[in-house]
C-alpha cells in the first residue's frame, strides 16, 4: 500500500492485506466463494425481463393497465430463465449469472437502440451487451415502445417555459440540470413494502382475500367493473405469478439435487427445493423459509417495475427476529448460521445492477448505485426501543464482511442502549460507510404533524438515500423535482442568462446587479430567480402526478398494501384513500448558494470591499488573474462553521422556499417537502454552472446535501452539527430529510476513546434532532492512491450520497468531490 498515513481504518488495514496476498476467509468461506465469482466484473444487461414484458403488453393492448401489467409479470414468471448460483442457499434473481441489470422499456423504449450503444462506452457506470441482445432490443423490444412512454408524452405536456429550464431543447432526452424532473428514469420513489404480511400470510393468503373481495363486488355498478374487478384481478393473477416462479426454482433444484454428487451440496439442493414449494405461496414455519420468502418478494419487485433506489427492505430486525428468536430457542439455528444466510442475501443484493440508460439517471446514480436498505434499531409500534439479538448480527456483518451490499441505516433515538450506540459507532469506524443515521427525534414527530398515528410514526423503516416510509400509509409514487439553487445565483449575476447557455434567457430578467444599491435589492433579485425555478418545478410535478396512472402500475406492490387493498386502487393511483402523500423537491447547491450570497453581501453591499464589476469581471475569468479577490470571498463568512451570519441566510434561503411550498402544494394534492438530499447530482448541476461567489471554479461539483462546501468547514464537525441546526425552520412543518455527509480520519476516532467520542457526536447530533447524519473514515492519501492506481484498491468502499460503492467505480469527477471534502482530524 502506497498511503503513509499514521493510523488506518480497518478497511483500509483490510485493503493493505489484500494488496500483501493476505486474505482471510474463515468463517465465511461459502459467501466469499460467491463474491468472487463475480466481483469487479463489469455488468451486462439481461433483455428477458424487457423482452417478455413487451410481449405481453403486445397482446394485452386496450386493456386496463394494471391488469395488463400483472398478465406480464406471469409472462414473464412462466419464460424467464431461472438459475441457481453455485454455493448459493438462497435463490432467485432476475438476469444473467454474474452482475446484470435489466431493461425497463416501459420507460426507456424511445432511446433503448441508442442507449445499447452509448452504454459500454460512458464514464458514469457502464455495462456491456451482447451482440446477440443488443439486436433483440434493438428489433423486438424498441420498436414497440416508441411514441408510447412516459417520457415523450412528459415532454409534449409541459409549457414551453417548463420545458427549457427541463430538457435541452436540441435533445429532450438530455436534462439542463435547472429544474431537474426524476419521474422519467423511474416508474416509482423509494418504496418499502410490508414483508411481515407475506411472512404470516403466504400469497395465497392474499390471493384468498381478492377472490374473496371478487366474488362480492356489485355486478351491475359501474365503478366495481370497470375499476375494482380488473385490479383484484391483477392481484390473483400475480399471486400466481410469483409463486409459479418461486416453484420453477424449486424444480431446478430438484432436478440439480439428483445430479449433484457432493452430499452436502446435494442435501443443500434438495431443502432449497422444499422450502420453494412452500414458500412465499405459504406462511414461513421458520427463520431459512423467512430468509427466502422475503427475498423472493424483494427480487420480483425489482422484476415488476423501477423503483428509484431499489425496494428497500424495511425493518428486518423487527419482521424475522420472531423466526430467529423461535429457531435459535429450538435448536435449529445458531448465530452463525443465521449470519451466513444472510449474507447469502447480501452477494445475491450485489449482483442486481440498478441499470440507468438515460444519461441524466446515470450522472445521478454514479457508481452503481444502491438503497436497498435495511433498517435497524429505532422504537417498536407501542415507543419502546425495539434493539434486539438480531440488531446486533446485522451491525457485527457490516463490521466483519466488506461489502457495499446492503445499505444499513440504523435510527437512533434518545433512549437508545449505550451497547447499540457503541456497535453502531464500531461499525462506523470501519470504514466502509455503514450505517447511516436516521434521527427518531426528528422524523416521527415531522410524520405526526403529517397526519400519521403514533404507531406508524415509530414504525417508519428507511427507504432509499434518507427517505422514511411508513407500510400501509404512505402511498405517494411521483418521480419529483430537483432544482439547481445555485443556478438561480448566476441568473441573478447575469439578469437572467447563464454563461452555459450563452444569450439565452432562462430566467426573469431582475436588472443588471451592478445597480443594486443595496444587499435587499440583489437578495430580492435571487428570491425571485429562485421562486421562478420553484414555480416551474411544481407546474412540472402536477403534471407528473396526473400522467403517470397512465403509464405504469403496480399490482405487487398494491397487493401488499392494506389501503389498495381495501379501495381496491393501483398504488399509483394519484388519491387512495386513507393515504399519506409524502413528497419532495430537492434543494440542490445549498452551501454554495449560501456562502455566494454571504460573500456578495459582506463584501459588496456592507464593507464594500469589492464592487459588483469586479466581482462579475472575476467569475467570469473564472478567478484567473483574480487571485486577490479569489482569496477575499473565500475568506467571508461559510455555512457550516456556527456562524451566525451565513447561518442566517442559510435559514432565509430554507424559509423562502419552505413559504411556497406550504402555499402551493395544497393545489397539487400532497405535501411536497423541503429535502436536501442531491445523490450524486450536485455533480452534474455543478457542470452547468459557472465560477460561483464564493471562490467556486467553473463547472466544478457544488456543495451535496445540508453538508458546508468543500473545504468550507474548518471549525470542526460539532460547527457543522450546529450550522445544520442554525439553519432550519422548526415552525414549518413542510420539510423532510437533510442528507449530511461528514468525513473524518481514522485517527480521530482510533482506539476506545475515539469510539466513545463518536458515540457522543452521534447523541450530539441527535439531541439537536437533525435528520440523517453519514461518515467517511478515510484518509485522504488513500483515495488519492486509489485515483491513480485503481488496479490495487478495487475493494475500497466509500461513503457517496445515501449510499456506499466502490471508490474506483466513480467517475473522476465524483472521486475529486469526495477526495476535496474537508477531512475533520479532531470530533
Amino acid at each position: 500500500m502506497t498511503t503513509t498515513c499514521c493510523c488506518l481504518s480497518p478497511h483500509e488495514q483490510r485493503i493493505q492485506e489484500e494488496q500483501l496476498g493476505k486474505k482471510n476467509f474463515a468463517g465465511r468461506e461459502r459467501v466469499f466463494e460467491i463474491l468472487t465469482s463475480f466481483q469487479n466484473l463489469r455488468p451486462k444487461i439481461d433483455v428477458e425481463r424487457g423482452k417478455y414484458f413487451t410481449q405481453s403488453f403486445i397482446e394485452t393492448e386496450g386493456q386496463p393497465l394494471v391488469l395488463r401489467w400483472a398478465k406480464a409479470l406471469k409472462h414473464i414468471a412462466e419464460n424467464i430463465t431461472v438459475y441457481i448460483d453455485d454455493h448459493q442457499l438462497l435463490v432467485g434473481r432476475a438476469g444473467y449469472q454474474g452482475r446484470y441489470g435489466i431493461l425497463f422499456p416501459e420507460l426507456d423504449g424511445d432511446f433503448l437502440d441508442l442507449a445499447i450503444e452509448q452504454l459500454p462506452k460512458r464514464v458514469e457506470s457502464p455495462f456491456d451487451v451482447t451482440p446477440e441482445d443488443a439486436q433483440v432490443i434493438i428489433k423486438e423490444i424498441a420498436p414497440y415502445w416508441k411514441g408510447k412512454t412516459f417520457h415523450e408524452n412528459l415532454a409534449k405536456a409541459l409549457p414551453k417555459d417548463t420545458f427549457k429550464l427541463t430538457y435541452d431543447p436540441e435533445n429532450p432526452l438530455n436534462s439542463r440540470f435547472l429544474v431537474n424532473e426524476t419521474a422519467t428514469f423511474r416508474s416509482s420513489i423509494q418504496w418499502v413494502h410490508d414483508y411481515e404480511k407475506i411472512l404470516k400470510r403466504g400469497f395465497k393468503g392474499i390471493k384468498e382475500e381478492a377472490q374473496q373481495k371478487l366474488e362480492a363486488l356489485d355486478p351491475m355498478s359501474p365503478v366495481d367493473n370497470m375499476e375494482k374487478k380488473p385490479f383484484l384481478e391483477a392481484v390473483i393473477i400475480t399471486c400466481d405469478a410469483i409463486v409459479l416462479w418461486a416453484k420453477r426454482h424449486g424444480k431446478l433444484a430438484a432436478a440439480l439435487a439428483q445430479k449433484e454428487t457432493d452430499p452436502q451440496r446435494k442435501k443443500e439442493l434438495q431443502e432449497i427445493a422444499q422450502i420453494c414449494e412452500h414458500v412465499p405461496e405459504n406462511p414461513a414455519r421458520d427463520f431459512r423459509e423467512a430468509v427466502q420468502s422475503q427475498w423472493f418478494i424483494q427480487m420480483f419487485s425489482r422484476i415488476e417495475q423501477k423503483t428509484g433506489t431499489i425496494i428497500s427492505n424495511g425493518r428486518m430486525d423487527q419482521y424475522l427476529y420472531p423466526y430467529y428468536k423461535k429457531d435459535l430457542e429450538e435448536g435449529r439455528i445458531n448465530e452463525e448460521q443465521a449470519t451466513e444466510l444472510l449474507e447469502c442475501m447480501w452477494v445475491a443484493m450485489a449482483q442486481f445492477i440498478d441499470l440507468y440508460l438515460s444519461p441524466t439517471g446515470g450522472a445521478f446514480n454514479e457508481g452503481y448505485a444502491h438503497w436497498e436498505a435495511v433498517t435497524v434499531g429505532g422504537q417498536t409500534p407501542d415507543g419502546i426501543d425495539a434493539t434486539n439479538d438480531l440488531t446486533y448480527i446485522f451491525l457485527r456483518s457490516k463490521q466483519e464482511f466488506p461489502l457495499n451490499y446492503p445499505d444499513l441505516a440504523a435510527r437512533i433515538h434518545t433512549r437508545a442502549p449505550e451497547r447499540y450506540l457503541y456497535e453502531v459507532a464500531e461499525t462506523i469506524k470501519e470504514g466502509t460507510g455503514f450505517p447511516k443515521l436516521i434521527n427518531d427525534e426528528e422524523v416521527v414527530p415531522l410524520l405526526l404533524a403529517k397526519g400519521a398515528g403514533f404507531e406508524e410514526a415509530y414504525d417508519y423503516a428507511v427507504s432509499g438515500c434518507a427517505e422514511c416510509r411508513m407500510p400501509n400509509r404512505d402511498t405517494y409514487t411521483s418521480g419529483n423535482p430537483y432544482v439547481n439553487f445555485a443556478a438561480a445565483v448566476e441568473l441573478t449575476l447575469y439578469n437572467g442568462k447563464m454563461l452555459k447557455f450563452g444569450d439565452d434567457i432562462l430566467g426573469l430578467q431582475t436588472g443588471d446587479p451592478c445597480n443594486f444599491k443595496t444587499w435587499d435589492e440583489f437578495w430580492n433579485a435571487y428570491l425571485a430567480q429562485q421562486t421562478n425555478f420553484l414555480k416551474h418545478a411544481f407546474i412540472q410535478q402536477h403534471i407528473i402526478i396526473n400522467m403517470r396512472p397512465n403509464h405504469f402500475a403496480t399490482p405487487l406492490g398494491s397487493l401488499m398494501h392494506d389501503l389498495c387493498m381495501e379501495n381496491c386502487k393501483d398504488l399509483h393511483t394519484p388519491v387512495i384513500e386513507g393515504g399519506i402523500d409524502l413528497g419532495y423537491f430537492e434543494l440542490i447547491g445549498y452551501g454554495t448558494v449560501v456562502d455566494s450570497l454571504a460573500a456578495i453581501k459582506k463584501l459588496v453591499f456592507e464593507e464594500k470591499k469589492l464592487s459588483m464589476p469586479q466581482l462579475i469581471a472575476a467569475m467570469k475569468s473564472n478567478f484567473e488573474s483574480y487571485e486577490v479577490v479569489r482569496e477575499m470571498v473565500m475568506n467571508t463568512p461559510k455555512y457550516g462553521n456556527n456562524d451566525f451570519y451565513a447561518d442566517t441566510i442559510a435559514k432565509d434561503v430554507d424559509r423562502e422556499a419552505l413559504k411556497f411550498t406550504k402555499k402551493y402544494s395544497k393545489e397539487i394534492g400532497v405535501h411536497l417537502d423541503l429535502r436536501l438530499v442531491p445523490f450524486t447530482s450536485h455533480v452534474p448541476f455543478g457542470k452547468v454552472v459557472s465560477a460561483t461567489p464564493n471562490g467556486r471554479k467553473a463547472w466544478t461539483p457544488l456543495s451535496d446535501g445540508s453538508s458546508a462546501s468543500h473545504g468550507a468547514d474548518i471549525n470542526g464537525p460539532t460547527a457543522v452539527l450546529m450550522s445544520n441546526f442554525n439553519s432550519k425552520n422548526y415552525n414549518f412543518r413542510d420539510r423532510a430529510a437533510r442528507l449530511l455527509n461528514i468525513k473524518l480520519s481514522s485517527s480521530c476516532v482510533a482506539g476506545e476513546e475515539g469510539t466513545e467520542k463518536l458515540v457522543s457526536f452521534i447523541r450530539t447530533w441527535c439531541d439537536l434532532k437533525l435528520w440523517h447524519i453519514q461518515f467517511n473514515i478515510v484518509n485522504r492519501e488513500t483515495l488519492l492512491a486509489a485515483k491513480k492506481d485503481p488496479a490495487k484498491y478495487r475493494g475500497l468502499i466509500v461513503r457517496v450520497a445515501g449510499y456506499s460503492a466502490y471508490f474506483v467505480e466513480l467517475s473522476p469527477d465524483l472521486q475529486d468531490d469526495i477526495i476535496a471534502r474537508t477531512e475533520h482530524s479532531a470530533i
